[in-house]
């Protein structure tokens, strides 16, 4: 299925690095111009990598955008030695922004919207603070509490199972298929495609199931909440108005935890706000960082 976004994402530069990052090598991209006067660092969602970021960056010509794959996703390999959990995500996070770009703004899209607010409020230095479709409420209360429910069996079956069946089990295609189902509120039926493709091509890039299980087991024992009234710095909500996983009066009351927060709602979308409607977002972020 031909990117629906991949005119405008071909004319900003991008280039692979790699950084050295709590002992361990973290791949991450870097797309616009290294002179830029702003700088993002994105920190992408659960199960998903830097690619999944890219229609919002390809609707921010002039930012450079850091884009790293989270430790156990994508390119990078797994941590040698701590658990991963929220503590270390966080660390991660704020050593990786400190060492490749010290003072960005920093980008979290769900399960990253957890661990960048936990790395700012664990003393990040960030000028600002960007959350799109946050974790603002404990998924097992969402609207689709039950599926969620069902995913906590379904990993933890992937985590005890023989360990062919078990990794089996995590990367079936079928149930891919059936999340990616789930999440897509998009009617139209080439960018539904599109959806599809992406999580079908990028959603199975973990390393293993046991840092996949730590990792779902971190984004569903924490939220923003707990974070949200140490954060000083000036944050941007953007919330999907069906979003399945935090209801948009979660996302609204969220807002009100923030010192200095301000929140923009987008009709007609859920989870995917990053796929489905990337121009509402990345209009959002410009207006926000003047």
């Amino acid at each position: 299925m031909p990117n629906p976004y991949a005119d405008r994402l071909a004319q900003i530069p991008v280039v692979r690095r790699e950084a050295s990052v709590l002992g361990g090598t973290t791949a991450y991209w870097v797309y616009g111009d290294d002179a830029a006067e702003t700088t993002i660092v994105a920190v992408h969602g659960f199960r998903g990598e830097h690619h999944g970021l890219d229609p919002v960056v390809a609707h921010l010509p002039g930012i450079r955008v850091v884009s790293p794959d989270l430790p156990g996703f994508g390119e990078t390999a797994p941590l040698d030695g701590p658990p991963h959990d929220l503590d270390t995500y966080a660390a991660w996070l704020r050593a990786f922004v400190e060492s490749v770009a010290p003072d960005a703004v920093v980008l979290g899209h769900s399960f990253g919207s957890i661990v960048s607010a936990a790395a700012v409020a664990g003393g990040l230095s960030t000028p600002r603070l960007i959350l799109v479709n946050p974790i603002g409420a404990p998924a097992l209360e969402g609207p689709r509490g039950i599926l969620t429910r069902l995913a906590v069996f379904y990993y933890l079956a992937g985590a005890k199972l023989p360990r062919a069946i078990g990794e089996g089990l995590l990367r079936n295609g079928l149930i891919v298929r059936v999340m990616s189902n789930a999440m897509a509120k998009t009617r139209d039926p080439d960018l539904r495609r599109f959806v599809h493709e992406q999580h079908d091509e990028y959603f199975s890039r973990f390393a293993d199931r046991d840092v996949l299980h730590e990792a779902f087991v971190t984004s569903v024992s924490h939220d923003v909440r707990e974070f949200a009234p140490r954060i000083a710095q000036p944050t941007l909500l953007i919330a999907a108005e069906k979003d399945d996983i935090t209801p948009i009066e979660a996302e609204r009351h969220l807002a009100t935890l923030f010192p200095d927060a301000r929140l923009v709602e987008i009709p007609e979308v859920g989870h995917l706000i990053h796929y489905e409607t990337p121009q509402a977002a990345a209009r959002a972020i410009a207006e926000f960082l003047g």
